[in-house]
């Protein structure tokens, strides 16, 4: 009999993780299903329907398929400086953005992993987090054994930096190495004031790591991106994804823009070969003219719907307050109960009803602090928007008149 017990051989810290699981894992998707559950860009990426090997024609992406024999670019300069176009603005300084400031990887996940890897000490330092905030950086704490202290954010619909109290945390609690900062914030929808950040990055004694998590700072207002900042602070990093705006989910790729130092610490710990040669390629379009045209389009469709839907969805009897902000293609709102009160058993049942008997699917936040009984609420297209709102009213009435 073996003596292997996987029990004592595992690291307890990973034996405590639970597998991701997502709302569709609780529903069949037959095709039909409206997903505004996970803020994917409706309205799809910004490349053509269909793509040709190795096309020069100027109509997408060139996918070299031919070549996939051979290992990716593992440096991604090219990429990078398409990035650094993109994100130089000069609405915070004068410098340049160079590939220099720059780390790509597998979606943010990878950047909030690499960080955590390179500047806290498993079983000593710890971060700080914002709650409500996204759930990765606690869920890649635990996997890194690192500690974490929570500061929560301010009460709704600011949601904004409680400042004094992190200042004084990073003050007085040692060896906090890394604060992230998530603008516009998951669930919150709400973009933190640069100001707030610029205390933060102006503390005086702390010696860490400000990493402000932008992955749905293009639905934001023009310029509102900290990335080219960078330049000015030597611990600031800027994380920004592919898989929101520029509707680019399925390539997993995200970009960490940070001070030339940082960069290189994490291009030296990162895997070789991380991005793939198709990523790369579609990537480096949906950057381009032609691409960045179509995602600008999507948005603008998208910042449509996401007004109709803060126009609409108070006149739906139920719904209550709108909890958070319109920096993103997401919304929080409450469900009231029949005192107008908002209530986690009301709009847990409002989401179940939704996905079990409309055939659409929302994320129910309620049990996150400062968002008692709320949905989260995808932007989707048109059709998507007014079929989630007649399902909506429906659940709303079956569910309060139960």
């Amino acid at each position: 009999m073996s003596p292997f017990n996987l029990e004592t051989c595992a690291r307890p810290n990973i034996l405590a993780l639970e597998p991701y699981r997502c709302a569709r894992d609780d529903y069949k998707d037959d095709g039909t299903n409206i997903l505004l559950d996970a803020n994917e860009n409706a309205y799809g990426p910004p490349v053509p329907s269909s793509l040709s090997s190795g096309s020069s024609s100027g109509s997408g992406p060139e996918l070299d398929l031919l070549g996939l024999h051979r290992y990716p670019d593992p440096h991604q300069r090219d990429l990078k400086q398409l990035l650094c176009n993109l994100r130089t603005t000069h609405a915070h300084t004068s410098k340049l953005l160079t590939p220099d400031n720059l780390c790509v990887g597998v979606g943010s996940d990878e950047a909030i992993d690499a960080l955590l890897r390179c500047f806290c000490v498993p079983g000593r330092d710890r971060i700080l987090v914002c709650p409500p905030t996204y759930g990765m950086y606690s869920v890649s704490a635990q996997v890194n054994d690192v500690g974490l202290v929570k500061v929560p954010l301010l009460p709704a619909p600011g949601f904004g930096v409680d400042v004094p109290r992190v200042l004084e945390t990073l003050s007085t609690e040692k060896d906090i190495k890394i604060i992230y900062l998530c603008s516009p914030g998951n669930p919150t929808g709400s973009l933190l004031d640069k100001e707030d950040i610029r205390k933060v990055l102006e503390h005086p004694t702390w010696n860490g790591i400000v990493v402000v998590d932008e992955a749905y700072i293009d639905f934001a207002p023009d310029s509102a991106s900290l990335a080219e900042w960078v330049n000015e602070w030597p611990n600031l990093v800027v994380m920004q994804t592919l898989s929101k705006a520029f509707g680019l989910a399925g390539i997993r790729l995200g970009a960490a823009f940070t001070s030339p130092p940082i960069a290189r610490l994490l291009n030296s710990l990162k895997a070789p070969y991380n991005i793939s040669s198709p990523t790369s390629a579609i990537a480096s379009y949906a950057l381009g003219p032609e691409g960045l045209k179509v995602m600008r389009d999507h948005k603008e469709k998208l910042i449509q719907q996401r007004e109709r839907l803060v126009k609409e969805l108070p006149q739906i009897e139920g719904v209550g307050k709108l909890a958070g902000g319109e920096s993103s293609n997401f919304l929080l709102y409450e469900m009231l109960d029949k005192e107008g009160k908002p209530s986690n058993e009301v709009a847990l049942k409002v989401y179940e009803k939704l996905a079990e008997t409309k055939g659409v699917v929302v994320r129910f936040r309620g049990k996150e602090h400062g968002c008692l009984g709320c949905l989260r609420i995808t932007v989707g297209t048109e059709e998507e928007v007014t079929r989630f709102l007649a399902a909506l009213k429906e659940a709303l009435k079956e569910v309060r008149g139960a």
